[in-house]
């Protein structure tokens, strides 16, 4: 059921943000292909110079981006006000990252994505925050 004033395509909005062209333009297909409403960044700097990004929806960021890395493209958001939900992506998990992403409240999938890992992480999202 959507909220009033909300519109279902803004409650499956993806953002994704992934310097690697391939696995950037293969998410948005991917995603799109599953009803989300996809907006797709290179790297950092793009996503934190976006006008307007909405709070719902879910942003997908990857870890390693060349400009900074995705847990300090979340806090930046943050300190701007945008709280909207996320997914961390990475090729290397670790204890020390799976904790401070627990401490900002974001889940991890790990890279290369096999399966539906993706696509359960963000509907989980969407389950917790969008009611």
């Amino acid at each position: 059921m959507v909220r009033s004033g909300t519109s279902l395509e803004e409650k499956r909005a993806v953002f994704v943000v992934d310097d690697d062209q391939a696995v950037l333009h293969a998410l948005k297909f991917a995603l799109e292909l599953e009803g989300y409403s996809v907006s797709i960044f290179h790297n950092a700097t793009e996503i934190l110079a976006a006008p307007g990004l909405p709070e719902r929806g879910c942003l997908v960021v990857d870890y390693r981006l060349p400009d900074r890395n995705g847990l300090e493209v979340l806090a930046d958001l943050r300190a701007r006000g945008i709280k909207t939900p996320a997914v961390l992506m990475t090729s290397e998990p670790n204890e020390g990252l799976a904790q401070r992403a627990a401490a900002a409240d974001v889940a991890i999938i790990e890279k290369p994505l096999l399966t539906n890992t993706l696509n359960q992480a963000i509907d989980a999202v969407f389950e917790r925050t969008h009611r």
